[in-house]
């Protein structure tokens, strides 16, 4: 008992510290440090963000319109693009160059993230490992992103440190996306739209600019069967960057929306099979609002300002693709090349009602297992490799600076039990939070993992390696 009285003392004195360091720092003056966008039209970053990284309803119309207000956005912007060509190549295209526009000041920010760890006590079976971490640098990254003109716009963003000092970095999205194609065969505004480069699929939510301290575990999950027997070895997760091609849509800007990705399928690695994986999603929001008129408007109006529309979004995905095993002729060298269909689907759910917000998903994934049979030489058919789960989060805005979390993930996988990932077939992972905006860019989080149980080294013994982390994160 004392000893349990003693580890909720620590963690309490650790929470208050941590709360007390940063709500010092929020004291100080500074000057507020603004992103591109935020320059460009001389605005916060509310005007698109709730929290930031997440985007109210503004934020994703914005996002929609090619990185350009949904309405008059010429009379919005306090920095004009530079024109690159004159009206008269407009007149006389094809025979000219069509004109187009850079902005008109380098469209550069800046992320930087970082955090502070008090972990539950490792197994000595296990290593030592120690409890606490002061200062955990996470991820630099330069951002760029912008438009070429009425309907061509572009992202891309770089960690150029990762994980610490010295550690190596990345591209994280690199894409180019043109709007409203369908214009030229008389199709609504935006109902066709294609994307391509390096980029986060068309997921229902981000993991890529997440709000949470933690990845979704469902978006990392993998199957791999390891030590089992079989060929099953497939690396591919949902959350990861995907070089491809998308194409979709949203039909005059309405709510109802589609995308269809060719790619890859290797986790922003170069390619590593000829064939081609397929990613679908459809999505629909019904808007909630009573008054009519609100409801045609790009955003919602509260006491205190702008606000997001009462909602429902209801969406699904598919992923289809061919994993492509021995290649090289070396694990099995009497085989040719042998290929195992995967797939994955899923639904999910958002729901927005003023300051709550509840969302979740939930996938299946599914993995051909073929066994090679050395009395034949041909490739048997095994058990396949499955696994479900998924999240669940729910957001509430005490004040427009403080939000209360509350989030569960769950991943049912038989194969990571019998490798000796968890305990039980399913594990599970409740993370209440509470973040601080300390400014509109700058921002301190505070979050518990209860994690599930996992093996302490020793036949027979688990612990659950728990913790509590505080992080922050800014931009400008």
């Amino acid at each position: 008992m004392l000893r349990r009285a003693s580890k909720a003392s620590l963690l309490a004195t650790a929470f208050g510290v941590s709360y007390l360091f940063w709500l010092f720092l929020g004291a100080i003056p500074r000057t507020s440090a603004i992103p591109a966008f935020a320059r460009k039209y001389q605005t916060s970053c509310t005007t698109c963000h709730n929290n930031f990284t997440e985007l109210n309803d503004f934020g994703e119309a914005f996002k929609k319109n090619g990185f350009k207000f949904p309405k008059d956005d010429e009379t919005f912007v306090k920095e004009p693009p530079v024109m690159l060509g004159a009206k008269a190549q407009r007149e006389a295209f094809p025979k000219a160059i069509y004109p187009g526009e850079i902005p008109g000041t380098i469209p550069i920010g800046f992320r930087y993230s970082g955090f502070a760890t008090y972990n539950s006590k490792q197994p000595l079976a296990l290593g030592f490992l120690p409890r606490t971490d002061l200062f955990t640098p996470d991820t630099f990254a330069i951002i760029a992103a912008g438009s070429f003109g009425p309907n061509i716009s572009f992202w891309v963003d770089d960690d150029i440190s990762a994980e610490g000092s010295g550690a190596e970095g990345g591209l994280g999205d690199g894409y180019l996306k043109v709007n409203d194609l369908g214009h030229y065969i008389r199709l609504p505004k935006d109902a066709l739209n294609v994307r391509f480069g390096q980029f986060e699929l068309d997921l229902p939510f981000t993991q890529a600019r997440t709000i949470n301290l933690s990845d979704y575990d469902i978006y990392g999950q993998t199957s791999n069967i390891a030590s089992l027997p079989g060929t099953t070895a497939n690396p591919f997760a949902l959350g990861a960057s995907q070089r491809g091609i998308e194409i979709g849509g949203y039909p005059n800007d309405g709510n109802f929306s589609w995308s269809a990705t060719l790619l890859n399928g290797n986790n922003g690695d170069p390619a590593s099979r000829n064939s081609k994986d397929v990613y679908i999603r459809v999505s629909e929001r019904f808007n909630l609002e009573r008054d009519a008129s609100v409801r045609k408007e790009v955003q919602a109006a509260g006491p205190t300002g702008p606000r997001d529309h009462t909602s429902l979004r209801l969406g699904s995905f598919y992923y289809y693709g061919r994993n492509a095993l021995n290649a090289d002729r070396v694990a099995f060298p009497e085989f040719g090349v042998i290929h195992e269909p995967f797939y994955r689907v899923g639904g999910d759910f958002r729901f927005k009602y003023r300051q709550f917000e509840l969302y979740g998903l939930g996938m299946y994934g599914h993995d051909a297992n073929l066994i090679p049979n050395f009395t034949t030489f041909g490739l048997d058919q095994g058990p396949p490799v499955t696994f479900n789960g998924g999240f669940a989060e729910a957001e509430y805005w005490f004040y427009p600076w403080l939000i209360g979390i509350m989030r569960f993930d769950a991943v049912n996988s038989p194969t990571d039990f019998l490798n000796g990932v968890s305990r039980r077939n399913t594990r599970n992972r409740y993370g209440p939070g509470v973040q601080f905006l300390v400014r509109s860019n700058i921002k301190v989080a505070f979050e518990y993992q209860r994690k599930w149980e996992q093996s302490a080294g020793e036949p027979g013994k688990f612990f659950r390696p728990s913790g509590f982390a505080t992080g922050i994160d800014y931009s400008f």
